[in-house]
């Protein structure tokens, strides 16, 4: 399983270390559904700054919003080797039972760096006389190794014991793993939040329903970012339930636009969906990479958080939006103010 050969991305920009979001919004006495929204119009080309709170008013009766209800997991862990040497493990993939694809990373102060050079063992103590062995490396960057872990327990009933959310740098302290859920998260699997949900509440929930907006669900476990490299996504679970993909069609029959709630339903929907836009039931795996290449052919349009300079996502933002586009609304998020990465604020992309 490899990502499929693709342009690296092509849109970079200055983000001023001011506004990464380093704290929840709760932290600053906000509910999750009042952070800020850019919403950016493709026919038009027009940029409306908003708030999260007001998305009804932006969606129309009909319109059809596809969540991914994976949930986080607790998935950094600490490690010790041979040497002594101690080190963080962030579990990235279940490849089956007992094999993960995981990432080795430095431990330095109150965060966590790419781990670069040789790994000081490749036989790991975890917590609770667990341990983990790093076999081979996984793909060709030399970030990600393939492990066998031997837990003694259920890998989730361990990691809630022992575990705890991945963070980085940006984020000044620990926070439980009930900030890093989205309120609809029904199925752990996902190594860090799909973060474009955070703003959901069942009060907004229940605002879009009473507008006539149909919601609908799809789960992708996402593995690991790297804001360190400039990486492609690596292969992902997924699943889109029957009932899922024909709520896509029948929205699309009646002429109705299908939103996706982050780059994790865009990559399922359109590794489901044909070139015609129609979308079937699939379980499996994808190395779909979404790119303004290929284009998209199931997305109208997307709810997505604010995204690193050169990520890879910013390719499929393109795909979906257009480049001048793209660069127009974060020129504007910049100048704004807009707060960056997964507690930071929203972006909606209609066409």
């Amino acid at each position: 399983m490899t990502a499929r050969a693709v342009t690296q991305p092509r849109y970079t920009f200055d983000l001023p270390e001011g506004l990464e979001a380093s704290e929840p919004p709760e932290a600053r006495g906000l509910t999750r559904d009042a952070v800020r929204m850019l919403v950016s119009y493709k026919g038009s080309g027009s940029i409306v700054p908003s708030s999260f709170v007001f998305l009804p008013r932006f969606l129309d009766p009909g319109d059809l919003l596809v969540i991914n209800t994976s949930g986080t997991l607790p998935a950094a862990v600490e490690a010790v080797a041979d040497d002594g040497t101690v080190l963080a493990i962030h579990l990235s993939t279940q490849l089956d039972g007992a094999r993960w694809v995981v990432e080795p990373r430095r431990i330095v102060g109150r965060t966590t760096e790419r781990w670069t050079g040789p790994l000081p063992s490749q036989n790991l103590r975890l917590a609770g006389a667990a341990s983990a062995v790093l076999d081979e490396p996984y793909g060709d960057r030399g970030r990600l190794w393939m492990a066998t872990l031997d837990l003694g327990m259920r890998t989730l009933s361990w990691l809630a014991a022992h575990g705890r959310p991945i963070r980085y740098g940006y984020v000044e302290r620990p926070w439980p793993i009930e900030m890093y859920q989205n309120v609809y998260a029904t199925t752990p699997g996902s190594a860090e939040m799909p973060s474009a949900g955070r703003p959901f509440t069942p009060q907004a929930i229940t605002a879009l329903v009473a507008k006539g907006v149909g919601i609908t669900p799809l789960v992708l476990h996402t593995g690991v970012a790297s804001l360190e490299a400039d990486e492609l996504p690596y292969p992902e679970r997924m699943i889109v339930p029957a009932a899922t993909a024909e709520r896509v069609n029948a929205a699309h029959d009646g002429g109705h636009r299908v939103i996706a709630v982050g780059t994790t339903v865009v990559r399922a929907l359109e590794t489901a969906g044909a070139d015609d836009g129609r979308v079937a039931a699939y379980e499996g795996w994808t190395d779909r990479v979404i790119s303004p290449d290929e284009g998209v052919h199931v997305v109208d349009g997307m709810i997505t958080g604010w995204h690193e300079p050169a990520s890879s996502h910013l390719m499929m933002l393109e795909a979906i939006a257009g480049g001048e586009l793209l660069a127009a609304s974060y020129e504007a998020a910049v100048a704004q103010g807009f707060r960056w990465h997964e507690f930071g604020d929203t972006h909606l992309i209609l066409p």
